[in-house]
C-alpha cells in the first residue's frame, strides 16, 4: 500500500468519482466506500491496489487512513465529519459543511479541540481565475468594490433532496464573502417552485454590505442554456469572470470610467484586456491542498470557519425566501445563539457564535466569523478574530486580543494584555493577511500577565506560562515556562501547583489536592489512568 498520505472517499456519485480519479492522480487514494457493492466493485476495477469499504466504520477504524473526503448527501455530513474526527481523522466536506449553524458550530469546535482538518469544498477558491481576481481586488487594481453579481445557470442536474440555492450558490456565496472581506448585514432572497411545489428551481439572492457593497446572486437549474459568469464592478475597473469561455479568455478587465458634466454622469467605454492566467484543474488543486494541510497542519483556504459562514447566509437566504422578507443577519444569528451576556459597550459582529452563560464585558470585540463557547468571560478591551475560535469556560482577562489563526481549547485562562502574534515578519507596508500562522493552544493552560506568545507553535495541554515569559517554540504538557526567551523550570499540576518531578528522566506524582496521579516518562508528563 502507498506510504503517502491517505485518503478514503466517501461516496461515488456524481461528484464523488471525481474525488476517486483526482486523489488517485495524487497518489493518495488508499479507500474507496461506497454502500453499493456493485458500484464499488466497478470502482475497484478501474483502480487496482485501492481498498474497498461497504461501512463507513470500516473505514473508521482502519488506522492506515488519515483523513475522509465526504461526498455524501448533505444531511449526512455532520454525523460523518462528527465520527471521522472523533476517530483521529481529517475530514474534507464537499459543499456545504452540514445543514444548521448549530451542527457548523460544533464540528468546528471539534476540530479545534482534536486538532483536526475540516475543510469545505469551496471549489472556486482553489480556482486560479479566481485566486487571481482576489489579487487585483486586495492590490486595489479594481478600486473599491461597488457591486458584484454572480450567475450560476443551466438546464439539468435537477435535484429532490435539495433546492437550487443549496445546490448552486455556496460556491457564489463564498467568493463573494471572500473578495468583499465580510459579511453582508441582510439579505433578501425570491425563488420559483416549478417542478416540485417544495423545492425551489430558480432563486435570485440579494446581499447588503456595511461597506455599500451590493450583491446578487441568481442561480438556476431551469435555464436555456448554460452560464458561469462573475462580475465584479469597481470605481476604477470592472473584472469579468466567464468560466465557460476558453481559459485564454477566462478572465478580462474593462477600464471603462465615468465622468461628471454638467452635473450629468458621462460613460467612456474602454477596450476590454484578457488577464493571462496559469492554467489548473480546481478540483486537483483542492485535493492537493487538503493533502497538504494533514501533512503541514496548516489551516486549510476553506476552512470549518469558511463553511460556517457561507452556512450562516444560506439559511438566512432560505429564511427569507420561506418568510418572504428581508432578513438581517444580526437578528438571524442572535436566534440562532444561545442566551449569552455583552456589555452595551461591546461590539458583536455579524456572523459570530457565541454560547450559552458567556460574559462579554466593557469595550470589547468579536469579530465576523468568530466561535466562542460556552460559559467563558472575556474582560475589557478584548479583540477576537476575525475567525478566531475560543473553546468553553475560558477566561481571557483585560487587554488581550485572540487574532486571526488561534486556537483555543476549553478552559484557558489568558491573563491581563497577554500577547499573541500570528506574523513572523510583518510589515506595515507589506500586507501579510495570508500568511498567518496557526497557533494551537491545548485545554486548561495558564498564560500570566504579559506574556507573549510568538505564533506558529502548539502550547501543550495544562501548560503553565509565567508572567513576563517570550515564548518562541512548542510547550510540553504541564510545562512550566519563564524568562525571555521561555524556558522550563518544572511541571504544573491540573490544580495549578508546581509538582515535584525532575525536568527528566522517570518518575511519579499524586497531587495532595486532587488524588490525581502523573507519571513521567522519558521527560513527558501525563495523566496515569
Amino acid at each position: 500500500m502507498k506510504q503517502s498520505t491517505n485518503i478514503a472517499v466517501i461516496g461515488t456519485g456524481y461528484w464523488g468519482k471525481n474525488l476517486v480519479r483526482n486523489f488517485n492522480n495524487l497518489d493518495s487514494l488508499h479507500t474507496v466506500c461506497d454502500s453499493n457493492p456493485d458500484t464499488l466493485k466497478k470502482f475497484l476495477e478501474q483502480y487496482p491496489g485501492v481498498k474497498g469499504a461497504t461501512s463507513f466504520q470500516d473505514v473508521l477504524a482502519d488506522t492506515e487512513i488519515h483523513g475522509v473526503a465526504l461526498s455524501t448527501p448533505a444531511p449526512t455530513h455532520y454525523l460523518l465529519a462528527k465520527q471521522a474526527m472523533e476517530a483521529g481523522k481529517d475530514v474534507y466536506a464537499e459543499k456545504p459543511l452540514c445543514l444548521s449553524e448549530k451542527e457548523g458550530v460544533e464540528l468546528n469546535a471539534l476540530a479545534q479541540s482534536t486538532g483536526q482538518v475540516l475543510m469545505v469544498g469551496h471549489l472556486l477558491w482553489y480556482h486560479p481565475v479566481v485566486l487571481k481576481l482576489k489579487e487585483l481586488v486586495d492590490a486595489g487594481d479594481l478600486g473599491q468594490i461597488r457591486y458584484i453579481y454572480s450567475n450560476r445557470l443551466n438546464m439539468g442536474l435537477l435535484r429532490r433532496e435539495e433546492n437550487v440555492l443549496w445546490s448552486f450558490a455556496p460556491h457564489d456565496v463564498s467568493v463573494v464573502l471572500g473578495l468583499t472581506g465580510e459579511m453582508p448585514e441582510a439579505v433578501r432572497a425570491q425563488g420559483g417552485n416549478f417542478l416540485n411545489q417544495n423545492i425551489a428551481d430558480t432563486t435570485v439572492t440579494l446581499l447588503n454590505f456595511a461597506s455599500g457593497i451590493r450583491a446578487h446572486i441568481f442561480v438556476s437549474w431551469l435555464h436555456p442554456f448554460k452560464e458561469q459568469k462573475l462580475v465584479v464592478v469597481g470605481e476604477k475597473q470592472m473584472a469579468v469572470f466567464d468560466d465557460t469561455a476558453p481559459w485564454e479568455e477566462k478572465l478580462k478587465l474593462y477600464p471603462h470610467s465615468v465622468d461628471w458634466k454638467g452635473h450629468m454622469p458621462v460613460a467612456h467605454k474602454a477596450e476590454g484586456k484578457l488577464v493571462s492566467v496559469t492554467q489548473d484543474e480546481p478540483l486537483r488543486a483542492e485535493c492537493a491542498h487538503y493533502i497538504e494541510c494533514i501533512e503541514t497542519r496548516q489551516i486549510p483556504r476553506t476552512d470549518g470557519q469558511e463553511g460556517l459562514r457561507v452556512l450562516n447566509v444560506l439559511n438566512a437566504c432560505q429564511a427569507s425566501l420561506d418568510q418572504e422578507k428581508k432578513i438581517l443577519i444580526s437578528d438571524f444569528t442572535k436566534e440562532l445563539s444561545a442566551d449569552y451576556f455583552s456589555h452595551p459597550t461591546a461590539e458583536i459582529d455579524d456572523g459570530v457564535q457565541i454560547g450559552k452563560g458567556t460574559k462579554i464585558w466593557h469595550f470589547s470585540h468579536v469579530l465576523s466569523g468568530s466561535t466562542i463557547g460556552e460559559n467563558c468571560n472575556l474582560g475589557q478591551n478584548v479583540i477576537v478574530g476575525p475567525d478566531a475560535v475560543v473553546g468553553n469556560g475560558c477566561k481571557i482577562q483585560n487587554n488581550v486580543s485572540v487574532y486571526t489563526g488561534v486556537l483555543l481549547e476549553d478552559e484557558v485562562f489568558c491573563g491581563p494584555s497577554m500577547v499573541f502574534t500570528n506574523v513572523m515578519n510583518p510589515r506595515s507596508a507589506i500586507s501579510r493577511k495570508n500568511e498567518y500562522c496557526k497557533t494551537v493552544v491545548r485545554k486548561g493552560v495558564t498564560f500570566g500577565a504579559n506574556c507573549t506568545i510568538v505564533g506558529g507553535i502548539e502550547i501543550g495541554q495544562y501548560a503553565f506560562i509565567g508572567a513576563g515569559a517570550v515564548v518562541l517554540k512548542d510547550v510540553s504538557d504541564f510545562a512550566l515556562m519563564v524568562g525571555n526567551p521561555a524556558r522550563q523550570i518544572g511541571w504544573m499540576s491540573r490544580y495549578g501547583e508546581k509538582m515535584n518531578l525532575p525536568l527528566t528522566g522517570t518518575s511519579e506524582y499524586v497531587c495532595p489536592h486532587t488524588g490525581d496521579k502523573y507519571k513521567m516518562i522519558d521527560g513527558k508528563v501525563e495523566l496515569a489512568g
